[in-house]
């Protein structure tokens, strides 16, 4: 058995590893800071909770975005809210340095608002595997884990998803 400290270190790296990657995956599912910081707080104080629960270390990582999915549904339940009509928010700001090309900066931050708007409009089922991804930092083996479906589908929805974006963007850009 692990003591007390030994627990508290393995959660402290743990959280420190995959807490970024959390966070950007909560606030884009819920679109709302406050609320995003409330989930992720709920997730790691459930892992820190069942963690001598789980067997494997290498299992972390799979029951941290499970949980925080979890969370995410159980938030827009209690608040009945659809799930295929949650938005997204960006959490990077625009910040420039003084040697940056603003216009650039600026295009960036534009086609990153065009994707959020574009995944807006897509179903959970490929909207979750696209974020789980692309800002969660997931490999298709994680997500299909993750989604309980199996690896091939994880990838032909990610391959669906980002064609959809191309086409949509493109029209833009």
């Amino acid at each position: 058995m692990k003591t007390q400290r030994e627990n508290i270190i393995t959660f402290t790296l743990t959280y420190n590893k995959y807490k970024r990657q959390v966070y950007n995956y909560v606030l884009r599912m819920v679109s709302d800071q406050m609320t995003c910081e409330d989930i992720v707080q709920n997730v790691f104080t459930k892992f820190f909770e069942n963690m001598r629960n789980i067997k494997k270390r290498e299992s972390y990582r799979y029951w941290i975005f499970t949980t925080a999915r979890n969370e995410i549904f159980t938030h827009y339940k209690r608040k009945k809210i659809h799930t295929d009509k949650y938005g997204a928010a960006d959490s990077d700001d625009l910040e420039l340095g003084s040697g940056e090309d603003i216009l650039l900066e600026y295009e960036k931050a534009e086609i990153r608002e065009l994707i959020m708007k574009e995944l807006d409009e897509m179903p959970p089922d490929q909207k979750d595997p696209f974020i789980l991804k692309e800002y969660g930092e997931l490999s298709y083996r994680e997500i299909a884990s993750v989604m309980g479906i199996d690896e091939n589908l994880v990838k032909s929805r990610l391959y669906k998803t980002r064609q959809k974006l191309i086409k949509k963007i493109s029209q833009y850009v």
